[in-house]
């Protein structure tokens, strides 16, 4: 039981930590949404728009932003295709930053840069499974997809370790989207790092922006559904919180079911002891200190345990394998696997287990009286 939670406990905590790897641990992200409040006239209801002006004015406004960049969508599946080959992919326009934020790591060739912003170039960086899927062993860098019927030079691809959909994605210069796929003007979400701040310096900027916004875009600050702005700092500690309370959770049953099982392994010692009460008679009779006897009661004990034990931790294991081949592709379980320290301190604990379940039968074993185990019938 103890492997079996410890190693789910892990799954749950490695699925976990896998989505915050696609992006940088100290971001805050930015979406603009319906205004649920009237303010200075304005009626709730009103969807709130995010513009390059309104990026543009955080940049220079806001203190502490390391990376700071847009991003607009076009729509979540588009045909892209290459010499015969097509697929539907994420095709997505930002500014350079974006390869900071979403800590992608660039394969070969390069990322978006100011240039290629300022020129409105149609360049593309691609993920490595769009990269496989539409070139195969083929070197994309310098040949030309086309998103619908517009060619975009590829300049690079990357990997991330965001999961599956985050290396299906097309990253293009927020410029040209902005141009070439309508709403020259419009930025769907924003998104930036915070350097070395705290999660308490973050939630400060946080509200910080929120309350820039609110007079850029004349809602109230009060407002939760104008503008959704999350920490992924705070989110990360929260869940960090969360596993190691979990973790703990987990160790008081494992050793509440020890105990248990103590107490269940002490119950069969002493009626092993009831029933090899002529035979320890029999032993002190012909000489068995009181150490010799108490040592073989425990080392039976211990033998017991151990045994058992190791089976429970192979099973434990064995289950932990087989649940990890079922879920395989499920982003939130991932290698529901025990640390070899765990196992050797479960090890441990069993034998130790072990010792005390026998202790007390042993010490009643050390104290029969040969004339009165000789009469045991």
């Amino acid at each position: 039981m103890l492997i079996i939670l410890l190693g789910s406990g892990n799954g749950l905590e490695n699925g976990v930590r896998s989505q915050f790897a696609g992006d940088a641990v100290n971001a805050i992200w930015i979406w603009p949404g319906n205004t649920s409040l009237p303010y200075a006239g304005y009626q709730p209801g009103r969807p709130i728009s995010l513009e390059n002006e309104i990026y543009d004015d955080l940049e220079r406004s806001i203190n502490g932003i390391d990376n700071l960049s847009g991003r607009k969508y076009l729509n979540w599946q588009n045909f892209v295709t290459y010499k015969g080959k097509s697929g539907n992919y994420g095709v997505l326009g930002c500014h350079p930053p974006q390869k900071v934020i979403e800590a992608l790591t660039i394969t070969e060739g390069r990322f978006i840069n100011d240039i290629d912003m300022k020129e409105y170039r149609k360049v593309a960086c691609i993920g490595f499974d769009m990269k496989m899927e539409l070139f195969g062993d083929e070197d994309p860098i310098g040949k030309y997809i086309n998103v619908g019927d517009i060619p975009f030079k590829v300049i690079g691809y990357y990997s991330d370790n965001g999961g599956e959909r985050d290396v299906r994605k097309a990253w293009v210069p927020i410029s040209t989207h902005q141009r070439v796929f309508g709403n020259p003007n419009r930025i769907d979400a924003m998104a930036m790092t915070t350097g070395e701040a705290t999660i308490e310096e973050a939630n400060s900027m946080g509200e910080e922006i929120r309350d820039r916004l609110s007079k850029k875009l004349h809602f109230d600050p009060a407002d939760p559904q104008a503008v959704y702005i999350r920490n992924g700092a705070e989110m990360y500690q929260q869940f960090m919180t969360l596993f190691a309370n979990i973790r703990f959770f987990i160790w008081i049953i494992g050793i509440g079911t020890i105990m248990a099982g103590i107490i269940g392994v002490s119950n069969i010692m002493m009626i092993v002891v009831k029933e090899r009460t002529k035979e320890i008679g029999i032993r002190k009779a012909m000489g068995a200190t009181a150490k010799s006897i108490v040592s073989l009661i425990l080392q039976e004990s211990i033998v017991i345990t151990t045994i058992a034990g190791y089976f429970g931790l192979v099973a434990g294991v064995g289950l932990l394998e087989y649940a990890a081949g079922q879920m395989e592709g499920v982003e939130f379980f991932l290698n529901p696997e025990v640390d070899l320290r765990v196992a050797l301190s479960a090890t441990v604990l069993l034998i130790i287990a072990g010792s005390l379940a026998g202790l007390i039968p042993a010490i009643k074993a050390a104290r029969i009286q040969p004339v009165v185990a000789l009469r045991e019938e």
